[in-house]
């Protein structure tokens, strides 16, 4: 995309949501705050190699004694979670006055920030056709700007297959998986549901529609494109119709939410137009998600 979306004001707000995230943790009971890093137990657990940007102050130093690689300690309390967040790059995200694409990456960013700062592991996947642009698997603050530049540089163009793209990734064990979508796509993304869970996922759907497919303003006889195969279609457009298009986008949304419910899932739909601290301090806030 040619316009900056991980400006001074996309940085501002995450420093505010970065400070009421602070306060509210203040505010609580010890333990309070949800988080698949948990404690600081004594009881020794098990090692994993290091990666950059992980606290020196863990690494088992007798260990690299003996094999000349870097480990880190893990205690029992101390099993990070792996976030794997899905990006839909298809054409149609880049739509609406306010970009759907500008708030799927600003959201991806502030998850991100979320769970490097929590010592949690991220991959960043985007997802175009019936394939996935994997980035490194980053850990710890110092890799966060690497993760904005891999988020930053995305095309979209073309469809996506949300279901065909997510079976062809190779998941390690339990983990995270955070799908950004309009959820406009060819294939099922009920089979996709199901794969997340039989791969042992949190499942968490983020579904993000502009103003204008929600409220369209639209009357009369008009001519629709389709914005990622250019087909296109002369149709009237009359208040009974509109009725009928926003009772499909509902049913729909409540399908994904029912199926999401089922296997122990979250269902989110923001606005591309509406502030980031109120997505992440209401809708995400109120799913644990942050």
């Amino acid at each position: 995309m040619n316009e900056k979306i991980f400006d001074s004001s996309f940085f501002s707000k995450l420093e505010n949501i970065s400070i009421k995230t602070r306060m509210a943790m203040t505010q609580g009971t010890a333990g309070g705050r949800k988080s698949n890093v948990k404690g600081n137990s004594v009881e020794f657990s098990d090692f994993r190699e290091y990666t950059p940007g992980d606290d020196f102050r863990r690494v088992d130093w007798n260990a690299y004694g003996r094999f000349n690689k870097l480990f880190l300690k893990l205690f029992m309390e101390e099993r990070e979670a792996l976030l794997n967040i899905f990006i839909d790059c298809s054409k149609s995200m880049d739509y609406g006055i306010n970009k759907k694409a500008v708030m799927a990456m600003r959201i991806s960013g502030v998850l991100t920030y979320s769970a490097l700062s929590n010592l949690d592991r991220v991959i960043i996947n985007k997802v175009n056709d019936n394939n996935i642009i994997q980035s490194s698997s980053y850990m710890g603050k110092g890799r966060f700007q690497e993760t904005l530049q891999f988020i930053e540089k995305t095309d979209y163009r073309g469809s996506t297959n949300l279901s065909g793209a997510i079976k062809k990734k190779n998941f390690t064990g339990r983990g995270i998986s955070v799908i950004i979508s309009d959820f406009f796509t060819s294939g099922s993304i009920i089979n996709a549901i199901k794969y997340l869970a039989y791969k042992k996922q949190h499942i968490i759907f983020i579904q993000v529609l502009s103003r204008e497919e929600l409220m369209p303003e639209l009357n009369g006889p008009v001519r629709l494109v389709d914005i990622e195969s250019g087909e296109d279609i002369n149709i009237i457009i009359t208040p009974k119709l509109l009725d009928r298009y926003k009772e499909n986008l509902k049913t729909m949304r409540s399908s994904i939410k029912e199926q999401l419910s089922s296997y122990g899932g979250s269902f989110i739909q923001v606005t591309s137009d509406e502030e980031l601290d109120k997505i992440v301090f209401e809708d995400l806030s109120r799913e644990g998600i942050i």
